[in-house]
């Protein structure tokens, strides 16, 4: 695997990070939060869909799939996806640092052992 492939796929892995980190943080806003209501799923959609958080979210995640399109061209899916992984450290870490969520020792030593995995995938 070349480095500018290797860019490809921490660049797909990280805008789907980011979109994750994003639509938490639409999804949390107040006026989606009011708005929140299994009976009217409806009115959720529809003030969640004008959230500029959610819709930066939901562009990310496309921006990325792209980026993923692009990688796929070039390796096998079953090295590629196991870099998926990557995402679950990068989730939690932006978390924990943009919206603040708790990082205890269990879900720590968890994301390690996912992180090991791919570690262990990716030498193959």
């Amino acid at each position: 695997m070349n480095f500018k492939l290797f860019l490809l796929i921490i660049g797909s892995v990280s805008l789907s990070a980011l979109a994750q980190i994003a639509l938490k943080a639409g999804m949390s806003s107040v006026s989606v939060q009011h708005s929140t209501s299994f009976e009217n799923w409806f009115a959720t959609l529809g003030v969640a869909a004008v959230n500029l958080q959610v819709v930066a979210g939901l562009a990310l995640y496309a921006l990325g799939a792209v980026v993923w399109l692009l990688v796929l061209a070039k390796v096998d899916v079953s090295f590629a996806y196991p870099f998926v992984g990557l995402g679950f450290i990068l989730t939690m870490l932006l978390g924990w640092w943009w919206l603040n969520e708790p990082v205890g020792l269990t879900r720590l030593i968890g994301t390690l052992m996912v992180a090991s995995g791919v570690f262990l995938v990716s030498r193959s």
